[in-house]
């Protein structure tokens, strides 16, 4: 054999051996770029956005708060609130996450910023009802601190205006608030009624007495006993003052009523609810709802409060309700 020949070939051999072995270098070179690259952007993928730390912009004007935002790369959610402080519109009453926490830039703040006080000046109350303004006032002020409320009890005084209109108001309309008021009305008792003639109430059914009085509009107060001597039962035996009389308006009209015999399935008794002293009277009515068919009146009359109370004769399981001005302040059930 040739000896040049062999060693042509051993060389073209060598020449192979190495290109392959740079073949192989540059795959593993290309290979371990591909994971060193992967490390990379799986750390950074791990690392996330950019963290900050949330200023503490509470109290803070809103444009304030917003450039304070901006400069630690965060985004705000606005709401709006009433406060129970004037001074406070526009300013940063919460803001969620809290001072001081951790979160990624880009992160939205959920700020509540205060729209002020519900009503910022008194308003002019002269020529409305009281109790109409007294809930008015707790509308208003349902979400937040009540900065305007009513002195009690406000000064009554009889006038021509219908009873319960506000006469006068202090402080006067259109004062601004700078914090709580308190509002002190004189209110009119309604004109100052004359003497009133006393009805002749005795020897009258419950039913024709309740008449008499829802006609006459007298102040009343009853008392229930059984029946004596020649005394019919279920009317009314005796009265004071004595009927024809002349009385102020308001005087109570103290009344006796003989129980009635008693009768199946019916239950008899005396009802009595003890109200405030109303300042001048209200509409007062007493309902029974009997356990079978509709609500009965049994009385409706203009009350000054204190002691109410009438004598009832209804079906066993009837529940009496006593209004006033249309809201229920009393419900009990017959005989219990």
């Amino acid at each position: 054999m040739d000896l040049r020949s062999l060693f042509g070939f051993r060389k073209l051999d060598n020449l192979e051996a190495q290109h392959y072995r740079m073949a192989v270098i540059g795959l593993l070179v290309f290979i371990a770029l591909m994971v060193v690259s992967g490390i990379i952007t799986f750390s950074l993928v791990l690392q996330g956005e950019e963290q900050t730390l949330v200023p503490d912009i509470q109290d803070m004007e809103l444009s304030s708060a917003l450039v304070k935002l901006q400069e630690k790369e965060l985004y705000p959610r606005v709401s709006l609130r009433f406060s129970d402080d004037p001074e406070s519109k526009g300013r940063i009453l919460e803001q969620d996450p809290l001072p001081g926490a951790i979160v990624k830039a880009g992160r939205r703040i959920s700020l509540v910023v205060s729209r002020g006080a519900a009503q910022d000046r008194v308003g002019d109350y002269v020529g409305q009802n009281v109790d109409e303004v007294k809930v008015h006032l707790q509308t208003v002020f349902s979400s937040t601190r009540q900065l305007i409320t009513i002195r009690e009890p406000s000064i009554y005084v009889f006038d021509k205006a219908p009873a319960g209109m506000i006469l006068e108001q202090t402080p006067p309309p259109e004062t601004e608030l700078s914090g709580p008021v308190q509002l002190v009305f004189v209110v009119s008792r309604g004109p100052e009624k004359p003497k009133v003639k006393v009805p002749d109430l005795t020897g009258l059914t419950l039913a024709a007495a309740v008449l008499q009085i829802e006609k006459s509009n007298i102040a009343f107060q009853f008392t229930q006993r059984p029946a004596e001597a020649r005394e019919q039962p279920g009317t009314i035996v005796a009265q004071s003052p004595a009927p024809g009389s002349m009385e102020d308006a308001g005087t109570t009209v103290s009344i006796v009523y003989a129980a009635p015999a008693m009768q199946e399935g019916q239950v008899s008794g005396l009802f009595s609810q003890e109200l405030p002293e109303y300042p001048y009277p209200l509409r007062v009515a007493l309902f029974a709802e009997p356990p079978a068919g509709p609500r009965l009146p049994l009385i409706t009359v203009e009350h000054s409060g204190q002691a109410f109370t009438l004598p009832y004769t209804v079906p066993e399981g009837t529940v009496l309700v006593l209004q006033v001005l249309n809201r229920v302040v009393a419900r009990v059930e017959a005989g219990g």
